[in-house]
């Protein structure tokens, strides 16, 4: 038996990086899966190919989730696609990395809006069905950064935070619905982003972590099954980081 068969999951982001691994992850655990992606078509394509060939049905949407309005849009069209949500991960996020003295009031709000409102934007979305059905997992994706801060990301780090507070606040409105709202928080993964930064300066933070690695989209992604299927059922409000000891 699948861990996720019969579940619909919505994961925004999913183009690359993590939310790849987590749209790839979910298919082969049984989930039926809509994905959001922004501007990367032919990976967006190749992705949804590559999922229904795993013998579940998938769907990628060209969506913003910063915009109000196209959430809200691509929840109905979901539904109306697939019968239900069962499953949310707020992925979707971008950096705009500066010192404080010299980060622009707009690179400021940027990240703010996509990573922090687009969590808000695709909660509010999915609220209606998952009420109506009485059950529902949300999985936010926050980072250690968001844990614990990090110089040059005052943007990221509050944005990455405020996930958190957003998270226990809907675990507490929710929980009495059966539905579940959790974060997790990963450290170090290494995707297409990180293999372009100096070799040197990578392994420099493989050597800083406990298990001496970086993680992979597979590490978060595992923890995501976990968090979207029945095995977690009582779990709620937690952030869980997947950092491979990092903020130990």
């Amino acid at each position: 038996m699948k861990l996720l068969e019969g579940k619909t999951a919505i994961i925004t982001g999913a183009s690359r990086g993590i939310g790849r691994g987590i749209a790839e992850v979910f298919a082969k655990q049984g989930a039926n899966v809509a994905f959001t992606y922004s501007s990367s078509v032919d990976a967006a394509n190749a992705l949804e190919k590559e999922l229904n060939a795993l013998g579940v049905k998938a769907k990628g949407y060209k969506s913003n989730a910063a915009s109000f309005t196209e959430s809200q849009e691509l929840a109905d069209a979901v539904v109306k696609e697939f019968g239900s949500i069962d499953v949310l991960v707020n992925n979707a996020g971008i950096t705009k990395d500066n010192l404080l003295m010299r980060i622009t009031e707009d690179d400021f709000d940027k990240v703010i809006e996509v990573n922090l409102k687009s969590v808000f934007n695709m909660t509010k979305a999915v609220q209606r069905t998952m009420l109506k059905q009485r059950k529902g997992s949300i999985i936010n994706m926050s980072s250690v950064v968001g844990v614990k801060g990090n110089a040059g990301q005052t943007n990221y780090a509050a944005s990455k935070a405020g996930i958190i507070g957003f998270s226990k606040s809907v675990a507490l409105e929710l929980g009495s619905r059966n539905i579940r709202s959790n974060v997790i928080a990963p450290g170090f993964i290494e995707t297409e982003m990180t293999a372009k930064l100096d070799e040197n300066t990578v392994q420099g933070w493989r050597d800083s972590i406990p298990l001496k690695r970086g993680g992979s989209p597979d590490d978060v992604a595992n923890v995501c099954v976990f968090l979207a299927s029945d095995m977690s059922a009582y779990v709620t409000g937690q952030t869980i980081n997947v950092d491979g000891g990092m903020l130990t």
